[in-house]
């Protein structure tokens, strides 16, 4: 799946998988238009509109979190 600023899915509210790949893109530009076009499942991290993005190490952390937290895999 792909994380990304234009996607309608809450990352809180996709349902991840064991063999889910997750995508994430520069912070400054995201991924090209045929890569968010091809991708699977697109989630967001919600923000509040003044803010742009968040840092993708950040995001990465917070969707990886809630992954785990759901597939019960934590260590």
């Amino acid at each position: 799946m792909l994380a990304s600023t234009k996607a309608a899915t809450r990352y809180t509210e996709f349902a991840y998988a064991k063999n889910d790949i997750v995508l994430l893109g520069r912070e400054s530009a995201g991924v090209p238009d045929d890569v968010h076009n091809t991708a699977d499942a697109r989630i967001i991290i919600p923000m509040r509109e003044s803010l742009r993005s968040i840092n993708v190490a950040v995001t990465a952390a917070m969707i990886m979190g809630e992954a785990l937290r759901q597939l019960d895999a934590f260590p």
